[in-house]
């Protein structure tokens, strides 16, 4: 027997390392000492010792069923920016800035092509936020992954300096939250939106989706919102404390940027929803909680201030909108859905 008598191919796993090498090349950071084809990725992290108490932050993270949804129509190249942005933006929460990423890269069968446009649009993302990718793995796994499908996470390094890390007992009642529009659904509640359109036409143009095609609006790449924290930065308004919505919606994640005996009070319609948020509601015959319970609802990144320092950032801010305040109690209510 051969190893593709089990399903495994040799040859295009070597094409799609080739190929992977090949879309990573343009985009050569100069911090990479040993990167693809290495055993392990080396990066000069010399930036650090610029730090007083340099801290060291990463985050892994995938796409989910997005990769469904790209497989359906043929398009992959967005896939790489969602991977990237996602990891910049949980970086960011944080109160990192990002150093190096590395990928994953799965499926039943690897077909170099796709691997190439789906690593082409994470080496686009990545220069354009001076991050280095090393590199990272590429697995055909028949029996695992359906025909078809694939696979795609990421890890994200990155650097703080401590004393300037978010601090959740900084945060007090009347704070006002600063929401940073998000481009869609981004990279999570794809099971639930697949589902509830499904039998929709998805490459045809919608008037009630702006006349984009469901397939356009379901792949929007996740938004980066690291050039609005460059603006914050420069101007001395990075906020308290920060929460990126993904996995879990507003409900979810939003508690993570407050300390225990706070909540957050929004006030829906002060910030836009994507249309393709009520598409899913209207289909799908959703519920209105529900829907902030897995999705973001156009809220990709809530930023949390003192009154001040919120008027100060939403002028730095071109598309910030001030969506609620922190409350006394537990949890998040949306005014119109909670009450």
């Amino acid at each position: 027997m051969r190893y593709e008598d089990a399903g495994v191919n040799l040859d295009a796993a070597e094409e799609t390392t080739r190929r992977i090498k090949e879309a990573l090349a343009p985009v050569r950071h100069p911090g990479v000492i040993a990167g693809v084809g290495a055993f392990a990725g080396a990066f000069d992290a010399g930036r650090l010792a610029e730090l007083e108490r340099p801290v060291l932050l990463a985050s892994t993270d995938g796409v989910g069923t997005k990769t469904l949804v790209a497989a359906r129509v043929g398009r992959w190249r967005g896939l790489g920016a969602d991977l990237v942005n996602h990891g910049i933006d949980d970086l960011l929460a944080a109160g990192g800035r990002p150093l190096f990423f590395l990928d994953y890269l799965a499926a039943a069968r690897l077909e170099p092509a796709v691997a190439f446009e789906v690593v082409a649009g994470l080496a686009e993302a990545a220069a354009a936020a001076d991050l280095a990718v090393l590199g990272g793995e590429t697995a055909e796994m028949p029996g695992v992954y359906r025909e078809g499908a694939l696979d795609l996470a990421g890890t994200i390094v990155g650097y703080a300096e401590r004393a300037r890390l978010p601090d959740p007992a900084r945060v007090r009642p009347g704070d006002v939250l600063v929401a940073l529009p998000s481009s869609g659904l981004h990279t999570n509640g794809y099971s639930l939106a697949r589902r509830a359109l499904a039998e929709l036409d998805w490459e045809a143009p919608r008037e009630d989706l702006g006349g984009r095609s469901v397939a356009d609006a379901l792949l929007e790449p996740h938004r980066s919102y690291l050039p609005e924290w460059r603006r914050l930065e420069r101007a001395g308004l990075l906020p308290k404390t920060a929460a990126h919505i993904t996995g879990g919606g507003v409900y979810g994640n939003l508690p993570r940027a407050l300390p225990a005996g706070l909540g957050a009070r929004l006030e829906r319609g002060r910030w836009p929803e994507p249309p393709i948020f009520d598409l899913i509601r209207r289909r799908g015959g959703v519920e209105a909680r529900e829907m902030f319970r897995v999705f973001n609802m156009g809220l990709g990144m809530l930023l949390v201030y003192d009154p001040d320092a919120a008027e100060a950032a939403l002028e730095v801010l071109e598309e910030g909108r001030r969506a609620g305040v922190v409350v006394r109690g537990e949890g998040v209510s949306v005014e119109g859905v909670d009450g």
